[in-house]
């Protein structure tokens, strides 16, 4: 038997992962600033993460949601501590298109309404209403083809009053900022003016913060740069550092109902014991108070690079956009350079997604590799700055 061939594959097999840095099978080892799509939040085998999770697996490793789980509560007790949420209600799940999934669902029956609201270029995941709402055609089905999902444009408060004003859309689904498109934000002004319109209009205003989430913006929830108070917020990727959990936090106002939302392997005993670590990890080293200060740092580094067009994006979460496609430049560095950066929906930016604890002679080391690998490309030729 073969895998199902999804992914175009680079021809690197990892097999050890230590902090910010890769290993693979020929004992090369790799600066990892993409963090397998920002997955990586604390690390790679971060010592306490691991202690952690060796620890709980030795015990128990999993049993349904059927039985008190006690690191359930003591998961969204942290969680509520650090994002500053504390009244929010947490629903555990798996992957953050099951999140998105399911807030999509609570709006839905919270609201007595099926329409949902979404932005251009936005992302939310590959399952039925997540991919709905995804601005990709090409990854949605015609299954999934929902025509009670309208995509409106970013920073367009006329535009969404004008949808919104008909008082039939149940959600509106805002990525904080958004990652796969190529880190485009939403104005501050324009969340705030969104906020108000949703509560004016009786529609839920859910924030992906998915990717952004977790403390990579900056703010343990990018949304929180903008000050709004979302009915619901959804979250994975970070939130296990590999180990695959994602939730949702739900505000007080909104009252769940026996078997409204459920799962089976979601916030199992590993599961939000890896969670839990994740956020152990951040508080005991202050991280949060970290990130903005290396964002700033490496995005003042990197703006006066040959051919950069615009620097987008907030904390760790940077999106280097060159006036050429970057495709060669994503090959060089890892090719030639053994860094691995992130692609998007942008084809001329490229994403850097580090993991929040990445030292400063790490961040020093990729500005330093990044100026040579685009020496190189145009010693050789290979980009044009001006193409």
């Amino acid at each position: 038997m073969e895998l199902f061939d999804v992914y175009p594959l680079f021809d690197i097999t990892p097999v050890k992962g230590e902090g910010t840095w890769i290993y693979d099978d020929k004992g090369n080892k790799y600066m990892d600033f993409y963090g397998g799509h920002a997955v990586i939040s604390i690390g790679h085998s971060h010592p306490h993460y691991v202690d952690r999770i060796k620890s709980q697996a030795e015990k128990l490793i999993f049993y349904s949601n059927s039985v008190q789980n006690p690191i359930q509560k003591e998961l969204a007790k942290k969680l509520g501590e650090l994002s500053g949420m504390e009244d929010y209600q947490l629903f555990l799940c798996n992957s953050g298109a099951e999140a998105n999934e399911n807030a999509i669902k609570l709006a839905s029956f919270h609201t007595k309404r099926k329409k949902v609201v979404a932005l251009h270029k936005g992302f939310h995941g590959r399952t039925s209403a997540a991919v709905a709402a995804t601005d990709n055609p090409k990854i949605v089905a015609p299954v999934n083809a929902n025509h009670e999902v309208e995509h409106l444009p970013m920073d367009d408060i006329s535009a969404l009053e004008n949808t919104l004003k008909n008082e039939d859309v149940a959600a509106l689904i805002i990525e904080g900022i958004q990652g796969v498109a190529g880190c485009y934000m939403p104005e501050k002004s324009y969340l705030k003016k969104a906020e108000e319109l949703c509560k004016k209009y009786g529609t839920m205003l859910i924030m992906d913060e998915v990717q952004a989430g977790y403390g990579r913006s900056g703010k343990f929830f990018s949304f929180q740069l903008s000050d709004v108070n979302p009915d619901i917020v959804t979250m994975a990727k970070g939130m296990g550092n590999g180990f695959p959990v994602g939730g949702i936090l739900i505000a007080p106002h909104i009252e769940p109902w026996k078997g409204m939302l459920g799962t089976t392997f979601g916030g199992n005993h590993l599961a939000s014991t890896a969670a839990l670590a994740v956020l152990e990890v951040i508080e005991k080293a202050d991280l949060l108070n970290k990130v903005t200060e290396k964002g700033e740092w490496l995005i003042d580094q990197l703006k006066d690079l040959s051919g950069v067009k615009e620097i987008r994006g907030a904390g760790l979460m940077i999106g280097l956009e060159f006036n050429y496609p970057v495709a060669e430049l994503r090959k060089s560095l890892l090719k030639d350079f053994r860094v691995f950066t992130g692609s998007s929906g942008n084809p001329n930016t490229l994403r850097l997604l580090p993991p929040l604890n990445v030292s400063q002679e790490e961040m020093q080391l990729f500005v330093d590799t990044i100026k040579q690998a685009i020496s190189k490309l145009e010693e050789n030729e290979t980009i044009h700055l001006n193409s």
